[in-house]
């Protein structure tokens, strides 16, 4: 395999005073350590001036659509694009074909994953049979094999579904990860139940129909002392009740995604590029995801990266699926629009893009650069447009497309193998 040298980059803290890395076939480590002893051949230099080395981000919430959906993403497009927005490692949501709720099923996904995946690729199992809220799924059997437990994309609406389903990951050691939506509450809604929606005449979705099974759940987590995650939050109330949560013992962390914190129902328009689930919401549940970022109550960002085809994005905000994607854009636009303008630091952007996500998915450190070889570069002053055009996704549909943003991703390498190279000088 090729040996690699970066040349006159900076490697972020607590990496900081160093300034030149190598990488030496699968192990990573710095110039003149004593593992780079030894090569027989000359390594290939690759300038990186003027960019930084992040450790590589992880993505807790993305949806690969294969095994079943592969018209729509497969695992080559996507974890091709997920490396070229910087990640080394995204967890995989079960709403598949077939759901992975049995080991069986489960390793037609793994088979795929080890054959096309150009990342660290871990796989949600199923909290009930075919996401359907009727009966636990093979929990035990697929304990071994997945990141955590996920109906996500539908709610569990049973509450003593969601008791039974706490108790056996509880014995498991695994994460409930939680899509909270109260079908109920719903109405036929598709975007937020608020001033776009009543000045448009759309059906709205209610801030209740996610808050309050979270409510639900957090009693249960407590009773249970099972490890709970929320998916997605988009609410104010959903971060009032968690902030509690947290005070209160609860094992709940959370996450969000870029288009909550940076877009609110002000900035729809009648296209499908806009309609997502949750819905894009009020100005002011905006402002409490920001307030939850700042104050640690939100743990992390995940993109909810969910293509789909080009036609079922193109019916309007009332008939389109909802979905959009976010990976090859999500740092840009986190680092553009937060850190640019002084709402966190990137200290704070990579603990909610790497370190809290290894934490409590209790994935690998990701400063153990020598053992792990999963880092990503940046060009932090390279602006440009984005343009879905240029994605690597197959999916296109980006409430984003044309923001000016920070922030180029020049390589990233993951597991010590380069899986996305852009414009770097060899030397």
């Amino acid at each position: 395999m090729a040996s690699y040298i970066l040349k006159n980059g900076v490697v972020f803290a607590p990496l900081s005073q160093k300034s030149d890395i190598s990488l030496f076939n699968c192990g990573f480590d710095f110039v003149g350590s004593p593992s780079g002893e030894g090569q027989l051949s000359l390594p290939t230099v690759l300038d990186i001036s003027g960019c930084v080395v992040f450790p590589g981000f992880t993505d807790v919430h993305v949806h690969f659509r294969e095994p079943g959906f592969s018209y729509k993403e497969t695992i080559k497009s996507g974890s091709s694009a997920a490396a070229r927005g910087g990640y080394t490692t995204v967890c995989t949501m079960p709403n598949l074909s077939p759901v992975p709720d049995s080991l069986d099923n489960l390793t037609k996904e793994l088979d795929i994953i080890k054959s096309d995946s150009k990342i660290n690729i871990l796989p949600y199992g199923a909290i009930t049979v075919g996401e359907k809220g009727e009966a636990l799924s093979a929990m035990e059997d697929m304990a071994p094999y997945v990141v955590a437990f996920s109906d996500d994309g539908r709610g569990v609406q049973s509450e003593e579904m969601m008791l039974l389903a706490m108790q056996r990951a509880k014995k498991l050691d695994k994460i409930i990860v939680a899509h909270c939506e109260d079908n109920s509450l719903l109405h036929g809604g598709y975007i937020h139940d608020g001033e776009y929606a009543r000045l448009h005449s759309h059906r709205g979705i209610c801030s209740e129909s996610e808050w309050k099974p979270i409510e639900r759940d957090l009693h249960l987590a407590a009773r249970t002392g099972c490890k709970y995650h929320v998916c997605h939050i988009s609410c104010k109330e959903s971060v009032r009740l968690i902030r509690e949560a947290k005070k209160a013992g609860v094992d709940v962390t959370c996450e969000t995604a870029p288009h909550y914190l940076l877009l609110d129902e002000s900035n729809l328009k009648e296209d499908g590029r806009y309609k997502m689930n949750p819905p894009l919401r009020s100005k002011a549940d905006r402002e409490a995801l920001i307030e939850g970022i700042c104050d640690g109550t939100i743990d992390m960002i995940a993109t909810d990266h969910a293509p789909h085809s080009k036609e079922e994005k193109s019916r309007g905000l009332e008939r389109s699926l909802m979905g959009v994607v976010g990976l090859e854009s999500a740092f840009p636009l986190l680092y553009t629009f937060l850190v640019k303008k002084g709402i966190i630091d990137i200290d704070m952007l990579i603990r909610l893009l790497t370190l809290n996500p290894n934490e409590r998915f209790n994935i690998n450190s990701p400063f153990n650069f020598e053992d792990d070889g999963n880092f990503t570069v940046f060009d932090l002053e390279k602006k440009y447009v984005i343009d879905p055009s240029e994605f690597l996704t197959m999916g296109r549909s980006t409430p984003f497309e044309g923001f000016e943003v920070y922030g180029r991703c020049r390589l990233t390498v993951a597991g010590g193998k380069i899986a996305w190279r852009e414009n770097l000088t060899e030397n």
